[in-house]
Order: C-alpha cells, then structure tokens, then sequence
C-alpha cells in the first residue's frame, strides 16, 4: 500500500513497521486508528492487576496463581501494541501482535477458575462433585491447552495474511482455526458452568459443608460468587469474539473499536481485578483452616442429619435463630 506525502513527491509505503502517521484516504488494517486513550487504560488496569497478582501470590504462597499474573501480561502486550498502533497506524507487527494475544489471554484466567473450583471439591470431599479434583484438573487444563495453542497458531496464521491480498486464503484458513479455538473454549466452559452449578447444589442445598462444619460459608459463597463473576465475563467475551471473527476481516463488527474495547477489554479487566479483591490465597486459607478443625463426618451421620434437616436455610445456617436453635436442640435430646 503506497501514498505520496503530503508537501513533497516523495512516496511512503505504508504496512511495514516503519511509523507514519494516519493519512485521510489510506486505510490501516484496522479499519479505523486504534484508540491511545483506550489502550493506555487498560495497561495500566492490567498492569496494577498484574502486581497485585503478583504481590498476592507470593504472599500467600499460592503459586498456582501466577496464571493470574500471566494472563495480565498478556494483556498488557496486546493493549500495548494498540499503544503502537495509535502511534504508528500502518505498522504491522503491532497489528499482528495484538491480534494473537487479545485472543488467547483470557485462557489463563480461565486456567486459575478451573484450579479454584479443583480446590474448592478438594475441600469439601467427593460428595460435593460428581468428579475427583484431580479428574476436573486433567480434563479442563487439557481443554485450556488445547484452546490455547489452536487459538494462537489460528491467530499467528491468520494475522500473517492480514493486509496481503496473496495471502487470503492463508487468512481465511487461520480464521476457522481461531474461531474453532474459541469455540472449543466456550463448549469447555459451558461443561465446567454445569459441573460448577451441580457443585453448588450439592455444598449448598445439600448439607455437604456440615461434613466439614460449614467451612467456613460466608467466606465461600464470597469466593464461589467472584468465580462465578469472573466466568460470566469471560463467557460473553468469547461470544463477541466468535461473531466478530465469523462476520470477517473487513466486517462492520470488526471494524467497530466500541465493541473491542466494550465487550473485551471491559470484560476482563473485572474479570481478572475480581481475584485481586478476592483472593483465592488469602480465602482458602481461611476456609481450609475452619474445615480442618472440624473432624469429617461419617456417611450415616449424614443420612440421619438428612433426615433431621427441614431446609437448606437450616442446613446452612443462615437462618440462625434461637428458635431454630432450640428446636434443633429438642431433637436431638
């Protein structure tokens, strides 16, 4: 793509990653000139997110976090490439760049719910899933992986077109790819949705927690309620991902910064800032400490407590009245 410069004869070739400004008349590979206001706002976000992350992690030793910390770096190279792109509008790498990493970062966040959930069942005991944590780990880290390394070879094969006529198929090809990424993520988020709500049904409503005398609850609902936060965002996310990538390189969609910024950049910086509030490290802790006070209980305890229990507001606590409490008390004398 060429122009000729503007006071002089002399011509710019513009989609090499020499920087030029935006010319009125000569398009960018975006459609439009990335937003430098936009882009600054979110590295910062996800930066500060990243430290906090990072500072947490260590604190509380809870290494398996840094999944946290790395998604946010991944982040902040996408956003930071839009930050070049604000600058430089027809370079290419920066284009290429934040192609690739918007799209697979939020695997990683994903990769911390799918532990977070593991821990929770490693918690409550077998009852509580009708799958092991270490069964949830293999299949949804596996999903994870393989969403990831699909999303990112589609990506990589995809951008390597953008903006070279010869190169259309090879963009079409590494589109599909992507978009079967994404996909393949959304069906593996929708299976840990439905696990995750059997879960809380049975800790919940089914007097689970009493095995470890309540672990703790308050502090689980809060934790539990973040994760679930956190997987909404991600999930619609992931939808605008796959329509925009369907609807086309050149699609009003695609073009359309608004969207980006609204449905992806503003999805997960809450997303990801939820665990920062509520840190896994720090509430685990606090739970796994109650629950280990509390002896386990035997499954024919919990058949007889069944029995005994007339709600799930009982069974949880959270009515707590003293005439619950006594009527409970006459029961067992």
């Amino acid at each position: 793509m060429s122009a000729s410069g503007h006071g002089s004869s002399e011509t710019q070739t513009y989609g090499s990653d020499t920087c030029h400004a935006y010319v009125d008349g000569v398009s960018t590979s975006y459609g439009y000139v990335p937003s430098l206001a936009a882009a600054s706002t979110f590295v910062v976000l996800f930066g500060a997110s990243m430290l906090g992350h990072a500072i947490q992690m260590v604190w509380f030793r809870t290494w398996w976090c840094s999944v946290f910390s790395l998604g946010c770096l991944v982040e902040i190279l996408g956003w930071a490439a839009r930050i070049w792109s604000a600058k430089c509008p027809y370079a290419q790498t920066p284009y290429l760049m934040q192609i690739t990493t918007l799209i697979i970062a939020p695997t990683f966040f994903t990769a911390g719910i799918y532990v977070l959930l593991a821990r929770f069942i490693r918690i409550f005991g077998p009852q509580s899933s009708i799958l092991s944590p270490k069964l949830y780990l293999w299949i949804f880290c596996t999903c994870d992986i393989i969403s990831l390394v699909v999303q990112a070879a589609g990506g990589g094969m995809a951008s390597s077109g953008a903006g070279d006529s010869s190169s259309s198929s090879s963009q079409s090809t590494g589109t599909h790819i992507m978009v079967g990424g994404i996909i393949f993520q959304l069906v593996a988020i929708t299976v840990f949705v439905a696990l995750g709500a059997d879960f809380a049904w049975r800790v919940f409503c089914r007097e689970v927690p009493c095995r470890r005398g309540n672990a703790h609850m308050p502090v689980v609902i809060a934790l539990f309620s973040a994760m679930v936060f956190s997987v909404l965002l991600i999930y619609i996310r992931s939808i605008y991902r796959t329509i925009e990538l369907l609807h086309g390189w050149t699609s009003s969609t695609m073009r359309n910064e608004k969207l980006l910024i609204g449905l992806d950049g503003a999805m997960m910086v809450p997303a990801v800032i939820i665990f920062n509030l509520f840190h896994p490290g720090q509430l685990l802790r606090k739970i796994e400490m109650r629950a280990n006070s509390v002896p386990m209980v035997s499954e024919q305890t919990l058949v007889l407590e069944d029995l005994e229990v007339d709600s799930c507001g009982d069974k949880l606590g959270l009515l707590g009245t003293e005439h619950d409490s006594a009527n409970n008390g006459s029961r067992y004398n």
